[in-house]
């Protein structure tokens, strides 16, 4: 459980399912106009969030990988 909070994917992924819920609930009391353009705005920024989630998790796999050529290379 401690290495999933000390997680950078975590915390984006947490901060991003709480912005997308905030979104839904703003477009369900605010005008339609408003709701509309905040809705485009997340909207327009979840390709950059998957794109730095997976950043993150290739930069993890290099991460291990490296580390067990090195473990294998000194055997």
């Amino acid at each position: 459980m401690s290495s999933l909070l000390k997680s950078r994917k975590f915390w984006i992924m947490l901060v991003d399912v709480v912005i997308s819920s905030i979104t839904y609930f703003v477009g369900q009391y605010v005008s339609p106009e408003v709701g509309k353009n905040i809705i485009w705005l997340i909207g327009s920024w979840q390709p950059v969030i998957y794109a730095l989630i997976t950043g993150i998790a290739t930069e993890d796999a290099a991460n291990v990988t490296a580390k067990s050529v090195v473990t294998a290379a000194k055997q």
